[in-house]
């Protein structure tokens, strides 16, 4: 009778799982392959995608789990450090991390909305508990190989596709554009310009769209010569301004797509002699603090940035800590905050 601390015999020891490189070597293929496969994405071909789930299999796949450490970073990167923005998001982001015990980090693209070649070497050489990309984002060979280092991504307000998967935090900018211009519409406003941020940004776009359903809504034609796409700069304000006060039958009001593009238009205002809101009424996005302090105080659509920084806080660390998310796009609201920028249509301003 065989003892039953005798070895079996007819089989093989078990097998030790492999790590995500182990497995890389046996398959003959690249560490980001593999990891696209373990997160079930698609472009994989199939008898790769076969080869690499049949040595999971038979290896088995051991994940390195990070825990937060009181010491731990959350790195908040943006595209740009200018201006009021990235504060308030900070300020939402910082009431979360310290929270939890977490330091906030700080870095910039350099005005890009793509990293440089040089920046997941550095980031991976920090390993941050985790990221948060505002108004941009890293390439997809980025995103795996954060991924491969089980170093979790939230994207806040993205340019673009956030990509596949990745979890994402915006504001209702459709919504937004939507209230703006049915308030300037409800004040008598018929000829309404916008000037619209980035074609590429998908807020700008959302703002945008919103706009036009407004007018469509009020059975209005949309006029592609009130429109005017900029880059939310106060420049742009500036410049838009004087060309659409040069049409033949010039806008008596603009909807500006941020607080910064709404300023600029006040500079151009004052430089053509015109009054806000008594010859042309003006309303921004954002809600800016300084928006209270200009001259008249500017209507504008109030976007939660520090909320919207402690909800991308919040998502990153349930991610580090293992957790599923319920929702992996969240938008929250805007809302119309009425100022003295923005008055009634004057009938000596009305088109004829």
């Amino acid at each position: 009778m065989t003892s039953t601390e005798e070895p079996l015999t007819g089989g093989s020891p078990p097998s030790v799982p492999l790590t995500l490189t182990q497995l890389a070597e046996l398959a003959g293929v690249s560490t980001a392959t593999v990891s696209k496969v373990i997160n079930g994405r698609s472009e994989v071909g199939p008898a790769t995608r076969a080869l690499v789930e049949r040595l999971i299999e038979e290896h088995g796949y051991r994940r390195q789990r990070r825990r937060i450490k009181p010491a731990s970073l959350i790195e908040v990167v943006f595209h740009e450090l200018a201006g009021d923005y990235p504060t308030e998001i900070v300020k939402g982001v910082q009431q979360v991390a310290w929270a939890h015990g977490l330091s906030v980090v700080i870095s910039e693209f350099g005005g890009r909305h793509t990293p440089g070649p040089r920046w997941i070497g550095d980031l991976l050489t920090r390993r941050p508990t985790g990221v948060i990309t505002v108004f941009s984002g890293p390439e997809d060979d980025q995103r795996v190989r954060l991924a491969t280092q089980e170093i979790p991504l939230v994207v806040l307000d993205p340019a673009g596709n956030p990509g596949l998967g990745v979890p994402s935090v915006a504001a209702t900018n459709w919504s937004g554009g939507l209230e703006a211009t049915r308030h300037l519409l409800e004040l008598g406003h018929q000829r309404i310009a916008m000037i619209t941020g980035p074609a590429f940004a998908l807020s700008s776009r959302a703002r945008l769209d919103g706009y036009r359903a407004a007018l469509e809504a009020a059975g209005m034609s949309v006029d592609p010569a009130l429109i005017r796409e900029g880059n939310f700069q106060i420049e742009d304000g500036i410049a838009h301004t004087h060309h659409l006060m040069k049409l033949s039958e010039p806008p008596t009001a603009i909807f500006a797509a941020n607080d910064g593009q709404a300023i600029g238009v006040y500079h151009a205002a004052h430089e053509l002699r015109l009054r806000v809101p008594d010859d042309l009424s003006v309303i921004g996005f954002d809600d800016m603090p300084v928006s209270r302090w200009a001259l008249p105080p500017l209507t504008t659509i109030h976007q939660p940035l520090r909320e919207m920084g402690a909800m991308a806080a919040t998502m990153l660390i349930s991610l580090a800590e293992g957790e599923q998310l319920q929702q992996k796009r969240v938008e929250l609201g805007t809302e119309l905050v009425v100022r003295q920028s923005t008055a009634a249509l004057r009938h000596g301003r009305e088109p004829s």
